[in-house]
């Protein structure tokens, strides 16, 4: 489809049902947004390095081509090259997760080290300008722009476009859990269009569909050893393989060689534990493929990098928003009665407590007469949430919408107490009701914002969001706390789950 004489790359459906055959479609919208990835990378890159030899090489255009054009062409040359060498632009990672942007740094990481080594080398006095401000400018720009494409991706998925066709393998009841999962999350770009089971059935009560059994309006089309057939037929995209005693590495082996040639790619469901991120790595040991799992880092290199960016980030952000804060606690001791904050023991790290700092959002005396409205408690688990709480005031209702409330805290992050991301801060009175799983949430500083934030906060089940936070405790990465603050930004500006 054509946009004003411009191919869109997001105009292809993921896939169409004709006669009981899914057509492939799916394969064009993947190129055709790699493609587009990859235009805007070289586009972005060559505006950046052209302004700043525009800009700097003006000022000695006698020497330009000698001092600059080289320098401008081989930065150029240079982060292309590292890139593609990072497969940053491979379809398996692009418009979703960190991954993609963990490629994309480690391949500007990458070029900065080789461009530093080069200026050396050759004992060029300008390579410390392509070095701190034209590697971080293309690295901006590439990011904004494959951020702002990925939200374009994400949106046509909500549409169900640009959706990757799913066969489904496995026991009934995991393959029910798998197709609530994508629909429930459309962005991962998966659309579960048909299943095979062990005996070819749903289960009870998902049978008798017009064209046969089905689980979850999901049409059950065979049994487990018809899998490789059905995706060689039909042109399914994606074969997920989900917990059943029928997989046994041998079939799961024969499955895998079925489907060579096909463009289907096998993806494996692990059962054992709920890992992921950079902790998982596959070894071969002795011929036997091995999935390793590493030990979380709670300590070393990354986790004192992780202190310095906190305190930094705390820093910057306190003088933003330092005139904001100001209005704010003068628009609180307007409205009610009292002071503009609020403090409340808080567990941290390791169990210590400490005080959190917080805009007063409820009317004095608030915490009071909360036992005389626990028979109303709307939280989940072991929160305590009213969707209407009486106690909050009306400025205090839109600073909890818009989590204006919880600015203060960056005075807790810049002391050390909490970090800009991690699990939420929990109650003294929480924290005695934890189990030994649950107590894994205090092994890492709580967060300003964290995964919970960006999912839906008060609105998300008590189970959901402990598994939320045990997950970042688990997969920690310096990448996700980048995405993870990043897509705060949004969450706050929906309000979403705030009360």
């Amino acid at each position: 489809m054509r946009q004003g004489g411009i191919v869109d790359p997001f105009s292809s459906a993921s896939g169409s049902l004709t006669n009981g055959a899914i057509s492939r479609p799916a394969i064009d919208w993947e190129q055709r947004y790699r493609r587009t990835v990859i235009t805007s990378d070289t586009v972005a890159t060559a505006f950046v390095v052209a302004a700043i030899g525009n800009f700097f090489g003006a000022r000695d255009a006698a020497n330009w081509h000698e001092k600059w054009g080289i320098l401008a062409f081989g930065t150029e040359l240079l982060v292309l090259g590292a890139l593609a060498v990072s497969r940053s632009w491979s379809p398996a990672v692009l418009g979703q997760g960190a991954e993609e942007f963990r490629r994309l740094g480690r391949a500007l990481f990458t070029a900065t080290v080789v461009l530093a080594l080069g200026g050396i080398a050759l004992t060029s006095r300008n390579i410390k300008l392509w070095i701190f401000v034209a590697i971080p400018a293309i690295a901006l720009v590439t990011m904004t722009a494959r951020y702002l494409l990925r939200l374009r991706l994400h949106k046509q998925r909500k549409e169900g476009r640009c959706l990757r066709p799913v066969l489904a393998a496995g026991s009934p009841a995991t393959v029910r859990d798998l197709i609530n999962r994508t629909r429930k999350f459309p962005h991962l770009g998966w659309r579960v269009e048909a299943v095979c089971t062990t005996d070819g059935r749903g289960l009870d009560g998902d049978q008798g569909g017009l064209d046969g059994d089905q689980l979850d309006g999901v049409p059950v089309i065979g049994l487990l050893e018809d899998v490789a057939k059905h995706v060689r037929h039909d042109g399914y995209r994606v074969v997920a393989i989900t917990p059943d005693p029928h997989w046994s590495p041998d079939r799961l082996q024969r499955l895998a060689w079925n489907l060579e040639g096909s463009d289907a790619e096998m993806v494996v469901a692990p059962v054992l534990m709920e890992v992921a991120g950079p902790r998982l790595h596959v070894d071969a040991v002795l011929g036997i493929p091995l999935l390793r799992v590493s030990m979380p880092t709670f300590t070393g290199g990354r986790r004192a990098i992780k202190g310095v960016v906190d305190r930094i980030g705390a820093t910057i952000l306190l003088m933003l928003f330092a005139p904001l804060m100001v209005f704010v606690a003068l628009l609180v001791m307007v409205d009610s009665r009292g002071g503009a904050f609020y403090r409340q023991r808080r567990v941290g790290k390791n169990g210590r407590e400490f005080t959190i700092l917080k805009f007063r959002t409820m009317v004095a005396g608030a915490h009071g007469v909360r036992a005389e409205l626990a028979d109303h408690n709307e939280g989940a688990g072991l929160l305590f949430k009213l969707r209407r709480d009486p106690r909050v005031t009306r400025v205090g209702a839109v600073l909890r919408r818009y989590s204006l409330d919880e600015l203060p805290q960056l005075f807790n992050v810049l002391t050390g107490s909490m970090s800009l991301v991690g699990p939420r801060p929990p109650l003294p009175e929480e924290t005695a009701e934890y189990g030994p799983d649950i107590r894994r949430r205090l092994l890492v500083k709580p967060g300003l914002t964290g995964l919970w934030q960006i999912s839906g906060r008060s609105d998300l089940a008590w189970e959901e969001a402990v598994r939320l936070d045990l997950r970042y405790v688990e997969d920690w990465s310096l990448a996700l706390d980048t995405v993870i603050l990043w897509k705060t930004l949004r969450a706050v500006i929906h309000g979403n789950g705030a009360y």
